[in-house]
């Protein structure tokens, strides 16, 4: 038996739905669904960020993604506004009726980030912070848990285990690319991942095409083959001003080239979901 004995697809009769409410109307993410998060890399003011989710509204998005807590590898980098930022995420809530999720990083923040927004993403370089986990694990609202940076499928299974066991059973996998030998994109997707682990387990597996490639013209033809190898989702990033960004402006979309994303993986009948 797999070490991941909660997450595994044997434990479960079918596959995990994840809802989320909103003033939109539930929103839903697994199986034969196809959940679109979108918004920029980081909320960097009200005055950038409320006009960029009223166009991924028009859109047709159906959660906002917003770094007001910013893990960067350099300490000189944008960090994110901090408090401010979770008061414009919420504030963006209320104005759209839109869900939004956006990244914890440390313990102390639960609360504030809790009451702030929709869903909690726990990012790469905390997939392993096992106090964390046991954290959200406690919440009732559901975790977007992304792949470390080289971490094995089964370890990111297994820090998925830590909030299942924890209480939470509303987990969603990302797949946002691993660190290989590969320099000419900022990641190396793993496609295979996301088809095997919707075999191996229920759990919902969406992919983050922007971090997993670091490129801009790459993110719209790597989404399309997430959603090919059976991703129930993406989490993509978009700028009004992408060349302006203060965080990762060279793998995010503009509005337009977000638009005929959308129109690529839409069905007959014009929805994305």
């Amino acid at each position: 038996m797999a070490a991941y004995t909660l997450a595994a697809r044997e434990k479960t009769a079918g596959d995990t739905i994840i809802c989320i409410p909103s003033r939109m109307g539930q929103v839903k993410i697994g199986t034969g669904h196809c959940t679109v998060i979108a918004g920029s890399c980081a909320v960097e003011s009200r005055e950038q960020y409320l006009p960029l989710a009223e166009k991924l509204k028009a859109m047709g998005v159906h959660i906002l993604r917003g770094g007001a807590f910013k893990p960067r590898s350099s300490p000189y980098s944008f960090q994110g506004l901090g408090e401010e930022g979770l008061r414009i995420l919420a504030e963006t809530r209320e104005l759209t009726g839109m869900p939004v999720v956006t990244e914890i990083m440390d313990p102390r923040d639960l609360d504030k980030v809790y009451n702030c927004s929709d869903l909690l993403q726990i990012g790469s370089r905390n997939m392993q912070n096992f106090s964390l986990l046991k954290e959200v694990g406690q919440i009732d609202k559901p975790v977007i848990l992304k792949r470390g940076l080289a971490a094995t499928i089964e370890e990111w299974l297994l820090a998925g285990e830590y909030i299942l066991a924890a209480g939470n059973q509303q987990v969603i996998l990302c797949e946002r690319g691993i660190r290989t030998f590969e320099s000419m994109t900022r990641n190396t997707v793993d496609i295979g991942a996301v088809a095997l682990v919707k075999q191996i387990s229920h759990l919902p597996v969406i992919v983050d095409p922007s971090h997993a490639t670091g490129l801009r013209s790459l993110v719209i033809p790597v989404a399309r083959a997430a959603i090919a190898a059976g991703a129930d989702g993406l989490m993509v990033e978009v700028h009004l001003q992408p060349d302006q960004a203060l965080s990762d402006g060279p793998q995010s979309l503009s509005p337009e080239m977000m638009e005929s994303l959308l129109k690529d993986i839409r069905d007959p009948r014009g929805r994305v979901s």
